[in-house]
């Protein structure tokens, strides 16, 4: 059984609660775009390596906290 070919749409940029064409807009309006994206993805790296970084941090916190289990604090001297 064949699969009908669906012609695909042209991309949509809904903004500000407006829809537009993108293949319509003026070269200047998609290269701004293309650079929301960039950035946007960016972002989402950062975020990734935020979280991966604040996982190590809490893992060598908790080493931490383990290895001075043992040893007086000047309080406690």
């Amino acid at each position: 059984m064949a699969i009908p070919y669906k012609e695909q749409s042209d991309p949509i940029l809904t903004f500000d609660g407006k829809r537009y064409n993108v293949k319509e807009l003026p070269d200047e309006t998609k290269e701004i775009l293309k650079g929301l994206q960039v950035a946007d993805n960016q972002l989402r790296l950062y975020e990734d390596t935020l979280k991966v970084l604040a996982v190590g941090r809490q893992s060598m916190a908790k080493q931490l906290s383990e290895s001075l289990r043992n040893i007086k604090s000047l309080e406690e001297k």
